[in-house]
């Protein structure tokens, strides 16, 4: 048995996560006591398992899809994004044995652009998000946290994309799909946040020509590495950053909590990832 703290990464299915490749870097670098494992928790246990975490033996855990949800409603406590965005990803006990839930996907995504284009939010205040799912809702709330004055949110299903504006209010506006090519020429960032793009899925197909050329690009796939859309900034002279950074930088907070110490977004850690997605240069 291992000593010390144990963590985990809990979903369905989980066996995909790199979560524990991420946390067992940084628990051998630091020489720290504790372990983190992958937990798949099926989906009509789900109710059951947050709501009894207590008893899981374990002092937290990552929660990626279908629970982030669920797992929020189990907190007795939430911080500011989770709160916003009525979903948690990062859960712990506190010194009281109270359940408490973040929300760090957004914090991920600030994190992502502050370490590879320092600066990236001085001068840019007009956002254009593509899709409208859960990433989606905590890009927004992150740009909105950055006083981005115009947050574009971009879905083919209208609905979906004036559910997020509703909730989050002044700052957002929902745009139709067909409407894209109109707004491209006011942003300032550019961000996909569907699938679309990743391997095994179709690709994002749109033409960048309106969007100007200090726009900066990004898209939370990470595999593959660099994505069409990437290629297709990055060859029209936009600055560009990959998504890889984000999954790093959303567990480091989780860690903190758990094992008692801030740990650093490496570059042998993002090399270690690499390797194991097949993307090393």
């Amino acid at each position: 048995m291992t000593a010390g703290p144990k963590a985990a990464v809990t979903g369905w299915p989980v066996a995909h996560s790199r979560s524990p490749l991420i946390h067992g870097y940084w628990l051998e670098k630091h020489g720290l006591e504790g372990s983190y494992i992958p937990c798949a928790v099926p989906p009509e246990d789900a109710e059951r398992f947050y709501s009894q975490f207590r008893s899981s033996g374990l002092v937290g855990c990552n929660v990626t899809v279908p629970h982030k949800e669920i797992a929020a409603k189990a907190c007795d406590e939430l911080d500011q994004a989770a709160q916003a965005m009525g979903a948690a990803n990062t859960l712990w006990l506190d010194n009281n044995g109270r359940l408490c839930g973040a929300n760090t996907d957004g914090l991920g995504f600030l994190g992502n652009l502050d370490q590879w284009s320092p600066g990236w939010d001085e001068n840019r205040k007009t956002a254009v998000v593509l899709g409208a799912g859960g990433a989606a809702r905590a890009i927004v709330w992150a740009l909105l946290q950055r006083k981005f004055t115009d947050v574009h949110i971009v879905n083919r299903t209208f609905e979906k994309a004036q559910l997020i504006s509703e909730h989050f209010g002044s700052g957002t506006k929902a745009v139709p799909w067909d409407r894209l090519w109109e707004i491209l020429g006011q942003a300032d960032l550019l961000v996909n946040t569907t699938a679309l793009g990743m391997q095994g899925k179709p690709a994002l197909e749109i033409d960048l020509g309106r969007l100007p050329n200090h726009a900066l690009v990004t898209d939370i796939v990470y595999a593959p590495l660099e994505t069409n859309l990437l290629k297709q900034a990055k060859a029209r002279g936009n600055p560009t950053v990959d998504g890889l950074g984000m999954l790093l930088h959303q567990a480091a907070p989780g860690f903190e909590k758990w094992f008692g110490m801030r740990p650093e977004v490496d570059s042998d850690l993002r090399a270690l990832v690499l390797r194991d997605l097949g993307d090393a240069p």
